[in-house]
């Protein structure tokens, strides 16, 4: 069975780390957001992989090439992102048989994904608090009767959650989807075609995250990071104490007097110390620098991002080749012990996190004893002055 993996879209909500990396090649512990859905697609059993590709695509080719993990690998261009039908018609001239439709950037418990290709057709169903701001199914048993998008009086919890099984007829059904309100070919609409022609499994999915904004992606790698088997392939040094599920992988040195405590990954070419300190859920990405009397906390260090000397980093994502000058410090908790709220698309949104520090777009910098709030934004390659007091996004 064939599986198809989107991953074509900009990823404008998750901007600025997504101004050069596609959303699907953001760092997820010690893989891009996208393998580990390619992981549960092969763990399932899938034929041949087929990714659909837009926004720089070269990344995703670079990554997977023809093969990934010992299945065939084939690229679809969508060359205008309108929506998921759309993206799924670009695929449909390489699939032979039945398929299955994975968002590239969601992360699925890989027992789901094999479920799913058992039970064809069939939809994953993931239970929620509140349904209201889903695709919400209505079910007889497990078999889906209809799906409704964003009701006020939800007919169950159970959600979609963009996992899909289809049988092989369906391949011509994308070409009949019109263009809905939003100006988008919705899945949808497939989808409910599907539901009218055949009997549908609703496959409990125990496990989901869509990840589309910031806070999402630093959850994500909350996620794969607590899965994490101590490995010490790197040079540690010294007296340096690791403490817990760590990985340093061959190529990272670890100074004298720094202590982590996993989880935490700290990837090849990557430095730490001397006297630094890394806790919680945190990702020191290839190549980067946490220097001496630094303190990183539940964070995610993307290739090439230095914090050379005493400074703070909590709760934040920073971006390719992010530098903070000495004496930084990233607050965040609010006082009112709110949460943090973040701009997202010009829109004040909750990221419903007690702690959330900041985010950082690629080349960004701070000038010496900088302060930065909770929730701020800076833009690829911003700058602030020494001694400044940041509130708002630059």
């Amino acid at each position: 069975m064939q599986a198809v993996i989107l991953a074509a879209g900009e990823g404008t909500r998750m901007r600025p780390l997504t101004e050069t990396v596609p959303k699907p090649m953001l760092p997820v512990a010690d893989r891009p957001l996208c393998a580990h859905t390619a992981d549960a697609a092969v763990a399932a059993g899938a034929s041949e992989l087929v990714f659909v590709v837009g926004y720089e695509a070269d990344a995703v080719r670079e990554h997977f090439g023809d093969a990934y993990r010992g299945v065939p690998v084939t690229y679809a261009v969508q060359s205008e992102q309108l929506g998921t039908a759309h993206a799924v018609g670009a695929a449909t001239d390489h699939l032979d048989g039945d398929f299955a439709v994975l968002n590239g950037d969601d992360i699925y418990d890989e027992a789901a994904i094999e479920a799913l290709f058992e039970a064809t057709p069939a939809v994953g169903a993931y239970t929620v608090d509140d349904p209201r701001p889903y695709g919400v199914f209505s079910l007889d048993g497990d078999r889906i009767v209809d799906v409704t998008e964003k009701p006020d009086d939800p007919p169950s919890n159970r959600v979609n959650v963009g996992a899909y099984g289809f049988p092989a007829e369906a391949t011509d059904w994308f070409d009949d989807v019109e263009m809905s309100e939003r100006g988008e070919y919705e899945i949808t609409d497939v989808v409910e075609r599907l539901l009218a022609e055949r009997d549908v499994r609703a496959v409990p999915v125990e496990r989901w995250l869509g990840v589309g904004r910031p806070w999402e992606l630093l959850a994500a790698n909350e996620w794969k990071l607590d899965g994490l088997d101590r490995r010490v392939d790197g040079d540690v040094r010294g007296d340096a104490e690791l403490r817990g599920p760590v990985v340093v992988e061959e190529g990272a040195t670890i100074e004298p007097g720094v202590t982590i405590e996993g989880p935490a990954l700290v990837r090849s070419g990557a430095e730490i110390g001397p006297n630094a300190y890394v806790r919680g859920a945190t990702l020191v990405g290839e190549g980067c620098k946490v220097g001496h009397g630094v303190e990183v906390k539940n964070s995610v260090l993307m290739a090439g991002a230095a914090v050379p000397h005493v400074s703070y980093v909590g709760d934040s994502l920073l971006g390719p080749d992010v530098n903070l000058g000495a004496g930084t410090q990233v607050a965040n908790l609010r006082h009112d012990d709110g949460n943090v709220k973040q701009t997202v698309k010009g829109e004040r949104v909750s990221t419903g996190r007690r702690k959330y520090g900041v985010v950082a777009g690629p080349g960004a910098k701070t000038g010496i004893n900088t302060s930065l709030a909770p929730g701020v934004v800076l833009s690829a390659g911003a700058t602030t002055a020494p001694g400044e007091s940041v509130t708002r996004d630059r």
